[in-house]
């Protein structure tokens, strides 16, 4: 796939692309004077993997980060080009039957979609489908906050979330929503083979249309008096119980 660049910002974006994919880290600007033992770290981990790293000026860090929080250091990360709906198919058949797929329905604050995509690494999720429209791009903020999974898992765009979903059925995939008044839990069904678990945005949730292609929607038992999780709380525990349900299968 054809790659650009572009600056990551922040101690822990930095610290877990050098961890994780420190072959697509192209050059590290940090804080002269910085006295954060953190930063000594960054800059002795990238020597050592032979990063180019250059020690800068406050105000010059400032105007190259353009804006982003860096507490002290960027980085130059060369990423892979963002899947496309047209590799979905090769996804589901190397998963062999157990593709775990998570469809983020209109996540429009960046915090919540990298905090998503951290989980979705974690769990080893086969690929994030998102919308084009009425979501959050995948920009800084989003790599910074999901600690590098936004460049590690496939993550596509799509045009019409609607066909997306009708296609993935088509292919065998079941489709189970999120939805706080669903009468079934999610605990009762069974997430072990091709599944794709849908949830809304903040707010208003799923769109109707999007709701109409799943197969079910499931709820997560509160037994609190809180009525309904932030989506990336409510990703994580339904990625997690997929993996609890998959783990227990495999023994």
């Amino acid at each position: 796939m054809s790659k650009t660049s572009h600056w990551i910002a922040g101690i822990n974006a930095v610290s877990a692309a050098l961890e994780h994919d420190s072959s697509h880290v192209l050059e590290i600007l940090i804080e002269a004077g910085g006295k954060n033992p953190r930063l000594t770290e960054i800059e002795e981990t990238a020597r050592r993997r032979e990063i180019s790293v250059r020690r800068i000026a406050l105000q010059a860090l400032d105007g190259v980060a353009g804006g982003l929080r860096h507490q002290g250091v960027i980085a130059r990360y060369e990423a892979p080009k963002q899947a496309q709906e047209a590799e979905l198919p090769a996804l589901l058949e190397a998963a062999e039957g157990k593709a775990l797929l998570l469809v983020l329905d209109g996540v429009q604050d960046p915090h919540n979609l990298g905090a998503c995509l951290r989980s979705a690494a974690a769990a080893g999720v086969t690929a994030v489908i998102i919308p084009k429209d009425k979501a959050a791009p995948i920009n800084a903020t989003v790599r910074k906050t999901s600690a590098g999974a936004a460049d590690r898992i496939p993550v596509i765009s799509v045009t019409n979330l609607a066909r997306t979903l009708r296609s993935l059925k088509e292919a065998g995939v079941w489709i189970y929503g999120l939805d706080g008044e669903a009468s079934a839990g999610i605990h009762a069904i069974d997430l072990r083979g091709n599944v794709a678990l849908v949830l809304g945005g903040e707010g208003e949730g799923m769109r109707r249309l999007t709701r109409e292609h799943c197969d079910a929607l499931v709820s997560i038992p509160m037994p609190g008096t809180m009525e309904s999780l932030n989506v990336s709380v409510a990703t994580g525990i339904a990625l997690f119980e997929a993996v609890r349900q998959r783990m227990g299968a495999a023994k």
